[in-house]
């Protein structure tokens, strides 16, 4: 299997921790060098392992934001 990097270039929220340490965390991240999209999911301390997750594209945020927004 191909190795997959990432960069995390925002850590932008920590949304909650687990007691073992990992954290469920909103961040921006570059995959495989490609630019920078949104991506939720947990990390192991100090990111060394990463859990499945969901990653965003910019306009995808944006209908995201607007959906949270009606929940009101």
């Amino acid at each position: 299997m191909a190795e997959i990097k990432f960069e995390i270039t925002k850590q932008i929220a920590i949304l909650s921790e687990s007691p073992k340490g990992w954290t469920k965390e909103l961040n921006l991240i570059s995959w495989n060098g490609r630019e920078p999209k949104y991506d939720i999911r947990d990390w192991a301390p100090n990111h060394e392992k990463m859990g499945k997750g969901v990653t965003l594209s910019n306009e995808e945020v944006e209908k995201l934001k607007e959906a949270l927004r009606s929940l009101d």
